[in-house]
């Protein structure tokens, strides 16, 4: 049995098929209409969202690789403070000390330093005699989005000592 006959009581007569075929009609015609109303609603809605988040998300993106400039810029300053340090304190005098910690820190952080901004300064008492510190601490200006024309820099420092060594180079 089909719809239509279950309602008006013939058996798929003429007004059965009529029933069928103006129900189906008020359907089409309901669905067409709920799409342009809802369609009409939305319509430019997503090019609002575009225009709206595109400039919140590259922000986003551009304070990320900000914080990452300074995480690697600070842990590069540390490194280049400890391999100063070291470096220092194989040398048999003050200002040759302080010679090689300002080659060594200057060597490691000129990818990651602003131009000349690189600074070493001897953190421990004067004098270079064996079993003594060697204590320095190196800073610099790290670029943050200047890669992008942003000029952001943020001074870092790092500090670190290294027993002067009894067996140092001889010269």
């Amino acid at each position: 049995m089909t719809d239509g006959a279950v309602r008006d009581g013939t058996p798929g007569g003429v007004r059965g098929g009529a029933a069928r075929a103006a129900s189906a009609t008020r359907g089409r015609v309901v669905r067409r209409l709920a799409r342009r109303v809802a369609g009409g609603a939305d319509r430019g809605m997503s090019s609002l969202e575009v225009v709206l988040l595109a400039p919140l998300m590259i922000a986003f993106l551009l304070v990320l690789v900000a914080f990452g400039q300074q995480v690697s810029g600070r842990n590069a300053v540390n490194g280049a403070a400890r391999d100063a340090a070291r470096a220092g304190s194989l040398e048999r005098s003050t200002g040759a000390a302080m010679n090689a910690a300002a080659e060594v820190a200057e060597g490691q952080l000129g990818d990651i330093c602003v131009g000349g901004s690189v600074r070493v300064t001897r953190t421990t008492p004067a004098g270079h005699e064996p079993g003594s510190l060697f204590g320095i601490e190196v800073s610099c200006r790290v670029r943050g989005l200047d890669m992008l024309g942003v000029g952001l820099t943020s001074t870092l420092s790092g500090r670190s000592s290294s027993p002067i060594d009894p067996y140092r180079r001889s010269g």
